[in-house]
């Protein structure tokens, strides 16, 4: 059994770590909440655009356009694009996005590795992985102004022929207990992916884009896709605090359900001790008498 003095010692150690899970606990859910704010500011410009796109490629027959070309016969060299977290204490929220990943590289011929995140970037770089681009420091602070810089990247690669297919792997809040990894394709788009429903009350009218359709697209289509970077980054930064805060309330309930246990045992060595010094002293007492009535005996004449 452990003594007093290392009981307390192990008491104080998990006092120290309760507050610091606790603190995380705390700091995470303010991220959320300032992330979730963030994406929900920017959503209906986002929107709008989407269904513009939605209206061009309804009202326009044929429209035969960069962003919406497949390439077929054409050697495909696939990207993706991997968001993960740059620190751990998330539970398994690294885990089920690397493992996402390595499941969809294994049916692609020599696919590119694009690591948003430190995690992914540690990980496959010691499985010696074909890495093409780091996103430094975009995880913890996903911005739309960073979702423009990457995004015209891969629409510069696509556009010069250096992919062919470009595809996101993120992670999915679905619900704040259930966070599902994910993957959707960002170049090139897919025109069924822009269902078209017509506006409530408004007339059936003509249409006319100026100069052209086409045009039209060169100047929205970049901003759908920043915007469904975006969403993307935001949507794992979310799901990663909120993996932090769960994985952090069950360390703090498990702290506290630690320390009761402590107490129990420090309370028990603490009785015992003090039982065995009383113990001590009354019997350093009986001896003591004893000792005096032999003096005593040994004192009368």
């Amino acid at each position: 059994m452990e003594s007093i003095k290392e009981i307390r010692t192990h008491i104080d150690s998990v006092q120290q770590t309760l507050k610091i899970t606790n603190a995380m606990y705390l700091i995470s859910s303010s991220k959320l909440r300032k992330a979730r704010r963030q994406l929900a500011d920017a959503q209906p410009y986002f929107e709008k655009i989407t269904q513009t796109i939605s209206d061009i490629l309804h009202r326009t027959s044929g429209v035969d356009h960069a962003y919406f070309d497949n390439r077929p016969g054409h050697p495909h060299k696939v990207g993706y694009i991997v968001i993960t977290g740059d620190k751990g204490l998330a539970g398994a929220y690294n885990h089920n996005v690397l493992k996402l990943v390595e499941e969809e590289m294994a049916k692609v011929e020599d696919p590119i590795l694009f690591l948003i995140g430190q995690s992914g970037r540690n990980y496959f770089q010691h499985k010696g992985c074909n890495i093409d681009g780091e996103f430094m420091y975009t995880a913890q602070d996903p911005t739309v102004y960073r979702a423009r810089e990457i995004g015209d990247t891969f629409i510069d690669l696509f556009r010069r022929g250096h992919l062919d297919e470009v595809y996101v792997v993120y992670t999915e809040m679905v619900t704040p207990m259930q966070m599902e990894p994910k993957m959707v394709k960002l170049l090139p788009l897919d025109p069924d992916a822009f269902p078209w429903h017509p506006r409530k009350g408004s007339r059936r009218q003509q249409v006319t884009y100026v100069p052209s359709p086409e045009h039209v697209l060169n100047h929205i289509v970049p901003a759908y896709l920043k915007g469904l970077l975006f969403g993307t980054l935001v949507e794992s930064f979310c799901s990663e605090q909120n993996a932090r805060m769960n994985a952090m309330d069950t360390a703090t309930d498990n702290a506290r359900s630690l320390l009761k246990e402590l107490s129990l045992h420090y309370n028990r060595a603490r009785q015992s001790a003090i039982t065995q010094e009383i113990t001590e002293i009354v019997g350093g007492a009986q001896t003591g008498d004893d000792d005096w009535e032999d003096d005593w005996e040994d004192a009368e004449p």
